[in-house]
């Protein structure tokens, strides 16, 4: 993107005031069909108080209408450096906008706030190749498919080997049902499985500022066997999608074939009592476990194109786990006692955005 774009002159970029109400953002979130969930003007609440980093949220008017919204958040940090994000703890962001000229304006207004800030980086999680000029990372896909209205045709779309791991876990008596309580059981479940893979959990505290901020867009599903709870995961909802974003399960919970039960049992909630047509899977690593699980269960993988503005920094930023450089912190930290990573944790985990 150059500076030489000429634009309309009826087109204004400005920041969102802090205390402007965002309910014209989110009306135009909902009706520009590359938003998402995650360009909601509620991450801007939860971000900042969860996680005390400052937010910038630009928006585009053309005619005094808003055309165009790209969120960003400016996260500062002494281990993993200083970037201008679109957007952190969020697997998609970028620019939503249906037209050229207010992406390009967007686009131009963010680089020159991260010059002017001096950052390392500027990044968009964009599902699209947006920019041609920007530095483009396809270290991630994204998975989404349409989901029926039958849970037995849900069924019968997962692949053999999957499916019969959902008919074990009916076979052990597996129920699962909705929790809105994302800060109780299913945070202890995440927590405990998240440390298993040696990552910093987030605070419980998170866990209800999304709920407190999203209401009846998140919620959570607990498996259960006998009572006792062995998997779970939180979902945001958005337009007609469900996206579970922070599950888990037990040691138990692979050899009850709870986690390929409980996906399973999502799709028939969300169809059922919310009319939803479409499960988006969310983001993984290539080559990562959670990759080949996804394409297992179904799901085709699609490209997502992260793009950087470089300021200071002359490369793409690898703040992967999969880099060498974090393997022996990895090993240490799986080890820990669940109290003590749940303690620790939140104080790292607000930089691994």
């Amino acid at each position: 993107m150059s500076s030489a774009v000429k634009l309309p002159s009826s087109l204004h970029v400005r920041l969102l005031g802090e205390e402007e109400d965002g309910l014209l953002w989110d009306r135009f979130v909902m009706s520009c069909p590359n938003a998402t969930f995650f360009h909601r003007e509620g991450w801007r609440r939860v971000i900042e108080t969860a996680f005390s980093h400052k937010a910038h949220y630009l928006l585009a008017e053309v005619d005094g209408e808003i055309a165009g919204v790209l969120p960003l958040v400016r996260q500062r940090s002494l281990l993993f450096g200083d970037a201008l994000i679109s957007t952190p703890f969020c697997v998609y962001g970028g620019v939503a906008t249906s037209r050229d000229d207010v992406r390009n304006a967007l686009e131009l207004q963010a680089a020159k706030m991260a010059d002017t800030m001096g950052v390392a980086y500027l990044e968009c999680r964009n599902r699209t190749s947006c920019n041609p000029n920007w530095a483009t990372k396809d270290l991630y896909c994204g998975f989404s498919k349409a989901i029926f209205d039958d849970p037995q045709k849900n069924l019968l779309a997962i692949p053999r080997k999957q499916r019969a791991e959902v008919r074990r876990g009916l076979k052990n008596g597996l129920v699962g049902e909705i929790d809105q309580d994302v800060g109780g059981i299913c945070y202890d479940i995440y927590s405990q499985s998240v440390r298993n893979l040696g990552t910093p959990v987030f605070s419980r505290d998170y866990f209800h500022i999304l709920k407190a901020e999203f209401g009846d867009d998140c919620d959570g599903l607990v498996v259960r066997r006998k009572g006792k709870a062995v998997a779970a995961v939180v979902n945001f909802y958005f337009r007609d999608e469900v996206l579970p974003y922070y599950g888990g399960g037990t040691t138990e919970a692979r050899s009850l074939g709870a986690t390929h039960y409980m996906y399973w049992d999502l799709m028939s909630h969300a169809s059922k009592s919310r009319g939803v047509k479409k499960f988006d899977f969310g983001r993984s690593k290539r080559g990562s476990g959670s990759f080949a699980f996804k394409q297992y269960y179904g799901f085709s993988p699609e490209p997502l194109f992260y793009q950087y503005h470089l300021v200071g920094n002359n490369s793409i930023p690898d703040l992967s786990p999969n880099n060498p450089k974090y393997k022996l912190f990895i090993n240490m930290w799986k080890r820990l006692p669940l109290p003590i990573s749940q303690f620790i944790g939140p104080l790292i985990a607000k930089n691994l955005g």
